[in-house]
């Protein structure tokens, strides 16, 4: 049996060839040791001894279920069983539906991934980041940050439900531009096609992907990829051209300073003000060089982002043709309350990051002393206030009065946790927060939010005490700050309070 990791590999290098197919994919599933890895990376998961419509669990595992596995597809009747379906709450109020398929299904959904990925991923734009290896929301606000410099318009996009609106024919359609084995296809067709069990009621399935699914995450961007192409086709010329008017002003400016450069150095700061003036009102490059991209693009998931170098009808008309293209090659529709075309000097959210294009005119003196202007436009990421006062109402940590006063309260379902339990719970959360908003040029904003928590904390512990907040410092204070002494194996040790940062925990 050859090594998985080899097979994949060489499906990764054979995917970069252009128009290559691939043949011969199913007899990988004969490949015990695929299972194995398959097993390894399941294993791990929070949600892997979940069960599925039967009892079978991870724990079952074993060579013969394997080889019971492989023989079935050898001879072509394995059938995929309905997932058993639940249902989570969303933000919004709502209910996610989330799909858990029987372990079998499970290892043999992840070895189809792998193997779907290896052939894939290569071919995914560098402006995908939603489940992928290696890419995550900081990488895609990363990308905005970085690209979207000279942005006029925002175009904020949201696809309604990508996965409960996917259509299995194009989806397979997709797949069969690469994939000529039938049999690997017929496998996915079945697993598309299962059903769910809700309510003890075996549904059908005729279009989407269950959320939930090992395999969905990779479909939907597969399914997506052909957005991504088709934006990419905007797009022309690898840099602006410079903006011939601020040439010529900065070579006449050169010129004179070249020329009189002692006296430059004579003169007051109002006189070369008064000299250089002229080049503030013009960019250094053509914000609308007509060869160069006139949109950035950045997708996350069903979520995606678009900067518009240009006017409000160019992206009117982006929009329009958005629509139009997912509505006609891939059945899919835009949320309309969630795509929003937004001037850049508002915020645009996204990935729930504000996001604004700066204007600035000031210069700064570089390490030569000499003096250059900012880059203006530049992209700025910032933290919502509105998100982090909700995740301090959601967690039970403040309460709202009248005149939007807030007040620090306890959390009862907190109080009959030890304490060490008890502050290990507030700095995650709040060691969450600042790790996600890291990127954001305000980020110091949130040190209100955990002020608001320190308060809420000590309220906490004061009720489970039954005593008041000054006692309750005195008691938890160490050296200054405050902190929970607990026993281990190698004596006692000590966890501060989030304050000490990532330090909080030492030896006593």
């Amino acid at each position: 049996m050859r090594n998985p990791k080899v097979v994949l590999s060489n499906l990764t290098s054979k995917a970069k060839e252009e128009n290559y197919y691939f043949d011969r994919l199913y007899r990988n599933l004969y490949n015990v040791e695929f299972y194995l890895d398959a097993y390894a990376k399941i294993y791990p998961n929070k949600g892997s001894s979940t069960k599925g419509i039967n009892n079978d669990t991870i724990d079952g595992m074993s060579i013969a279920r394997i080889e019971n596995l492989i023989e079935k597809l050898r001879n072509q009747t394995y059938q995929p069983k309905p997932a058993r379906r639940t249902y989570i709450p969303k933000k919004n109020g709502k209910l996610r539906p989330i799909s858990y398929p029987t372990f079998e299904d499970k290892l043999l959904l992840e070895a189809v991934r792998c193997i779907l990925e290896s052939i894939y991923e290569p071919q995914f734009t560098d402006h995908s980041h939603g489940f992928r290896t290696n890419r995550s929301c900081h990488t895609a606000l990363k990308e905005i940050r970085n690209t979207f410099t000279g942005t006029r318009w925002f175009i904020e996009g949201d696809i309604k439900g990508i996965f409960n609106n996917i259509d299995h024919h194009i989806l397979i359609g997709l797949l069969r531009k690469q994939i000529k084995d039938e049999k690997f296809i017929n496998l996915i067709w079945k697993f598309l096609r299962a059903g769910y069990v809700d309510d003890w009621v075996i549904q059908k399935t005729y279009g989407g992907s269950p959320q939930g699914g090992i395999i969905s995450p990779l479909l939907s961007n597969i399914y997506l990829n052909e957005l991504d192409q088709y934006i990419g086709h905007y797009n022309k010329g690898e840099k602006r051209t410079h903006n011939k008017t601020y040439q010529k002003i900065a070579s006449k400016i050169a010129a004179r300073k070249r020329i009189n450069k002692r006296d430059w150095k004579k003169l007051i700061d109002s006189e070369k003000s008064e000299r250089l003036k002229e080049l503030k009102s013009y960019d250094s490059k053509d914000l609308f060089d007509p060869i160069y991209p006139r949109m950035k693009y950045v997708r996350y998931a069903d979520d995606f982002i678009i900067g518009v170098i240009g006017s409000k009808n160019e992206a009117d008309q982006i929009k329009q043709d958005l629509t139009e293209f997912l509505a006609t090659h891939l059945k899919l529709k835009l949320n309309t309350e969630k795509t929003l075309i937004t001037h850049s000097k508002k915020n645009a959210r996204f990935l729930s990051y504000d996001i604004r294009i700066a204007r600035v005119w000031q210069r700064t003196k570089m390490p030569d002393g000499t003096m250059k202007r900012k880059i203006n436009h530049q992209t700025k990421l910032f933290v919502p206030h509105e998100k982090y006062i909700k995740n301090l109402v959601d967690l039970g940590a403040l309460k709202i009065g009248s005149n939007n006063v807030w007040k620090p309260v306890h959390r009862p379902y907190l109080v009959h946790n030890d304490d060490l339990e008890i502050l290990r719970t507030y700095n995650a959360e709040i060691e969450g927060l600042y790790n996600y908003y890291r990127l954001a040029s305000n980020v110091h904003v949130l040190q209100s939010f955990r002020q608001t928590m320190k308060y809420s904390m000590i309220k906490t512990y004061a009720n489970k005490y039954k005593t008041t907040v000054s006692k309750i410092i005195s008691k938890f204070s160490i050296n200054g700050s405050f902190g929970v002494r607990y026993q281990t194996k190698d004596g006692i040790k000590i966890a501060y309070f989030t304050e000490q940062r990532m330090e909080k925990e030492q030896g006593c």
